[in-house]
C-alpha cells in the first residue's frame, strides 16, 4: 500500500524501498549513480534547503528557443550554400573561424602565456588556467599502483582536442557576471565570488566515519597529499581576469567531465577493437582488453569521488545522470536495426524517424556530456535559471553539431593521420551516420547494406561509394551540423555580453570547419 512519506528521513526510506522493488534491467549502475545522488539531495537538503528555481529575466527566451525545432530529414544543401556565403563574409571581415584557431582565441580569454602559439599540445590547449589539466588529473587517479597509475593515465599523455574543460571554464566566466540566485544553495555554492568558501572540501572526505576502513583512509591521504600541490600549488584559490571568475569547484568539474569522457574512450575501444586512439595504439593494443576495462572503471570511479566532493546535490546528480545516457547511446546504437512493438526497427527507412533516433542517439552518446557540463558549470556560479538553461540548450547543440561533422569526417578526411582513427571506421562497425541516411534517400539499395550493418564483404566500399555519388549527402551532413551551431549561438545570446561568450561563439563557428 502505498504510503505518503513525510519529512527527509521518511522521503529517504520510500525512495530506497522504491529502488529495491524497482531495479532497472538495462542499466542498473546508472541508475543507482542517480538514486544515490537523490539521495545525497534529500540529506543535503535537511541542512541548506533545496534550490528553489529562480527564472531570471530571460526565462521567455530560453522557453522560445525550447519550442523549435530541426527537421533532419528535410535539410538541403542549399543551407550549406547560405552558411558558406555568410562564412565567407566574416572572413572578408577579418574574422577567423578555423577550429585551431579559435581554441588559440579562447584559451586566450581563460588566462594564457603569450608565448603559447600551438594548442596541439594539451598542456597548451588553454593557457595558464587548463595548462595544469594534464597534472590535476594525474594527482586524482594517484592510487599507489604504478601499472594502474600507468594504464589510467595512457590517454591523457596523447593531443586530444580537450573541447569538454575548455567548455567548462569559459561557461564558468561567461555565467560569473550573469544575475544569480540569492542564498547559500550547497556548500560551496554562496551568493557571491568573493564569500569566504573553504574550497579544500574538495579534496577532503566527507565521511567522519572511515577511521576503522584503512584502505579508505590510505586511498583518502593519497588523493589529499596530491591534489594539494596541484595547479602550481594554488589549487584552492579563483581565478579572475576581467572581471570574470573561475572557481576552483569549476576547474574540478572540468577534470571529472575530461575523466568521464576518457572512460567512455577506453570502454569504446575495446568494444569497438579499435587500433588507434589519438594518433597512438588503442589502449587495450598496449595493456589489454581486462586492463582498459579496468581502468576506464577506475576513472569512473575517482571521477565519482571527485563529483561527491563537489558537495552540490544538483550537479551531482545531472552529472551522474550523464553515465545512464551513455549506457543509453550504446544501447541505442546496438539495438537501432532491431524491431519495436510497432513491427518496424527505429531505422528501417531514412524518414524523419530515423533521424530523431540517430540524433537522440548522437545527444546521448555526444552531446550530454558537454550539455550538461555547461549546465553543471553555470550552477557552479549560482546562475539564475534562464541563464543555466541557456548554457544547456548551448553545449546540446554544439555536442550534436561536433559529433555530426565527426560522422562527415568519416567520409572526407584524407588519411588516419589527419583523423586520429581510421578513416570509414564507422561503416567498419556497422553505423549509419548522416551521410548514409542523406544518401540512401536518394539510393534505395542502400537499404539491405545498412540492414546487414554492411556485413558483407565489399558492403563498406560500396556504401561509401553511394554517399560520395550522391546529390549533396556531405553537404546536407553540413548543413544539418549548421543548424545545431545557429541554434547553440543564439542561446548564448541569453549571457550577458563578455569576451568569454565571445570565445564560446568562436569555437561554435570552428566545429564546422574542424579537420580532425
Amino acid at each position: 500500500m502505498a504510503t505518503n512519506a513525510r519529512g527527509t528521513l521518511a522521503q529517504l526510506g520510500a525512495f530506497v524501498r522504491n529502488i529495491v522493488r524497482k531495479p532497472s534491467e538495462t542499466r542498473p549502475l546508472g541508475q543507482f549513480a542517480v538514486g544515490t545522488a537523490k539521495v545525497a539531495h534529500m540529506l543535503e537538503s535537511a541542512t541548506t534547503g533545496v534550490r528553489a528555481p529562480i527564472a531570471g529575466p530571460r526565462s521567455q527566451d530560453v522557453a522560445t528557443l525550447l519550442e523549435r525545432q530541426i527537421v533532419a530529414s528535410g535539410v538541403q544543401a542549399v543551407d550549406v550554400a547560405a552558411a558558406q556565403t555568410n562564412t565567407q563574409q566574416q572572413k572578408d571581415m577579418g574574422v577567423r573561424h578555423d577550429w585551431t584557431g579559435a581554441l588559440d582565441r579562447a584559451s586566450r580569454v581563460v588566462g594564457t602565456d603569450e608565448k603559447t602559439k600551438s594548442l596541439v599540445d594539451p598542456k597548451e590547449l588553454v593557457g595558464s588556467e587548463l595548462s595544469f589539466i594534464t597534472d590535476n588529473l594525474a594527482r586524482l587517479l594517484e592510487s599507489g599502483h604504478p601499472m594502474l597509475n600507468t594504464v589510467s593515465r595512457y590517454y591523457f599523455s596523447a593531443s586530444g582536442k580537450h573541447i569538454r574543460p575548455l567548455l567548462v571554464m569559459l561557461v564558468a566566466q561567461a555565467t560569473s557576471t550573469a544575475t544569480k540566485r540569492q542564498g547559500k544553495s550547497s556548500a560551496m555554492v554562496g551568493p557571491t565570488e568573493s564569500e569566504r568558501i573553504d574550497y579544500s572540501l574538495m579534496d577532503r572526505t566527507a565521511s567522519q566515519n572511515i577511521q576503522s576502513d584503512l584502505e579508505s583512509r590510505h586511498v583518502n591521504q593519497l588523493i589529499q597529499n596530491a591534489t594539494s600541490a596541484a595547479h602550481g600549488g594554488r589549487p584552492y584559490i579563483p581565478f579572475v581576469k576581467e572581471g570574470m571568475t573561475i572557481l576552483p569547484t569549476h576547474r574540478r568539474l572540468a577534470e571529472i567531465t575530461e575523466m568521464i569522457h576518457t572512460s567512455s574512450l577506453l570502454h569504446d575501444d575495446v568494444i569497438d577493437h579499435a587500433e588507434t586512439r589519438r594518433g597512438m595504439p588503442a589502449i587495450h593494443q598496449r595493456f589489454g582488453n581486462k586492463m582498459a576495462i579496468f581502468a576506464g572503471d577506475f576513472l569512473l570511479a575517482r571521477a565519482s569521488m571527485a563529483l561527491a566532493r563537489l558537495r552540490d546535490p544538483e550537479v551531482i546528480e545531472i552529472m551522474a545522470s550523464v553515465l545512464c545516457d551513455l549506457v543509453d547511446g550504446e544501447f541505442k546504437q546496438l539495438k537501432n536495426l532491431e524491431k519495436e512493438d510497432n513491427g518496424d526497427a527505429p531505422m528501417a527507412r531514412p524518414d524523419e524517424s530515423a533521424f530523431a533516433y540517430y540524433l537522440e542517439k548522437t545527444y546521448l552518446k555526444t552531446g550530454s556530456l558537454i550539455a550538461k557540463s555547461c549546465r553543471s558549470s553555470a550552477i557552479l556560479s549560482n546562475a539564475t535559471d534562464d541563464v543555466v538553461e541557456a548554457t544547456y540548450i548551448y553545449g546540446r547543440q554544439l555536442g550534436i553539431a561536433f559529433q555530426l561533422i565527426d560522422d562527415l569526417l568519416d567520409f572526407t578526411a584524407t588519411s588516419t593521420a589527419q583523423l586520429g582513427k581510421p578513416v570509414g571506421a564507422d561503416l567498419e562497425l556497422g553505423l549509419a551516420t548522416a551521410p548514409v541516411l542523406y544518401a540512401w534517400q536518394q539510393f534505395p539499395e542502400l537499404g539491405p547494406l545498412v540492414a546487414r550493418k554492411f556485413a558483407h564483404e565489399g558492403d563498406a566500399a560500396k556504401a561509401w561509394e553511394l554517399v560520395h555519388a550522391s546529390d549533396g549527402a556531405i553537404a546536407r551532413t553540413r548543413a544539418l551540423a549548421q543548424r545545431y551551431v545557429d541554434h547553440a549561438i543564439e542561446a548564448l545570446m541569453i549571457l550577458p555580453p563578455s569576451s568569454a561568450r565571445d570565445a564560446l561563439e568562436s569555437v561554435a563557428h570552428s566545429v564546422l570547419t574542424r579537420k580532425k
